[in-house]
C-alpha cells in the first residue's frame, strides 16, 4: 500500500475490504475482524503505530481463515507460497500466509502490512511493531470471552498488559498459546518458540 494514502482514502479501503469480507466470512468471523480492527486502532494510538496500516491489517487479517483445506493447499501451489512441515500437519496455519498473498495483489498492502498478516497466528522472529500489534489484537478484541476461568482470567490480564507495554503482552499470549497448545496435544511452531526467547532474552537485558 502507498504510504500516501490519505484517510479519505483508507477509508474507501476499508470500506472495499469490509464488503468483500461481508461475502467470505461467516458471522462470527466478520464479527471478530471488526474487533480486531477496532482494538489494533487502539493500540496504534497507545503505542505510536500508523493507524490506518494498524486498522486495515486489523480488519483484514483472517480473510483466508475460512477457505478449505483443500483450498489452501491449491492456493498456495498457485501461488507459490512456501508450506513447511508443521503447516502440511496443521493446514489451518496457511490462513495467515494466504491472507498475506490476498492482501498483497488485491489491495496493495505494504511489505509491512502483509507481516503483520503472515505472522498473526504463530509469531514470528523479525516482527516489528505493527505485527505485534495486529497479534495481540487478534487474541484481546472485545468480542472474545471464554466459559473456561482460566482462559478468562487470563484474557483480563492480557487486555490489561497490552495498554503498558506491547511486547510484555506479546509475551504472555504467545505463553498461553503454547500452553493450550501443550494441553490440546498438537504441534507447536518453532516461530512461537524462537519470538519468545528473542522477548525474553530483550527483558532480562
Amino acid at each position: 500500500m502507498q504510504d500516501f494514502l490519505n484517510d479519505e482514502e483508507v477509508e474507501k479501503l476499508i470500506i472495499r475490504i469490509n464488503k468483500d469480507l461481508k461475502d467470505i466470512l461467516s458471522e462470527k468471523r466478520y464479527n471478530h475482524s471488526i474487533g480486531v480492527m477496532k482494538k489494533a486502532e487502539e493500540l496504534a494510538k497507545i503505542h505510536d503505530e500508523n493507524i490506518n496500516k494498524a486498522k486495515l491489517v486489523g480488519l483484514a487479517h483472517d480473510i483466508g481463515k475460512e477457505l478449505s483445506e483443500n483450498e489452501m493447499i491449491q492456493y498456495t501451489k498457485e501461488n507459490n507460497i512456501e508450506v513447511d512441515e508443521i503447516e502440511k500437519i496443521n493446514i489451518g496455519l496457511l490462513h495467515a500466509k494466504i491472507g498475506a498473498d490476498i492482501c498483497s495483489k488485491k489491495y496493495g498492502f505494504s511489505i509491512d502490512m502483509q507481516n503483520a498478516i503472515k505472522y498473526h497466528t504463530v509469531g514470528n522472529l523479525n516482527m516489528d511493531l505493527l505485527s505485534k500489534i495486529i497479534f495481540v489484537a487478534d487474541k484481546i478484541e472485545d468480542g472474545r470471552n471464554y466459559k473456561d476461568e482460566d482462559k478468562s482470567k487470563d484474557l483480563k490480564l492480557a487486555r490489561e498488559i497490552a495498554i503498558t507495554n506491547i511486547d510484555e503482552a506479546l509475551l504472555f499470549e504467545i505463553d498461553c498459546s503454547i500452553k493450550y497448545t501443550i494441553q490440546k496435544g498438537k504441534l507447536i511452531h518453532p516461530d512461537s518458540i524462537l519470538i519468545r526467547n528473542k522477548l525474553l532474552i530483550n527483558k532480562n537485558k
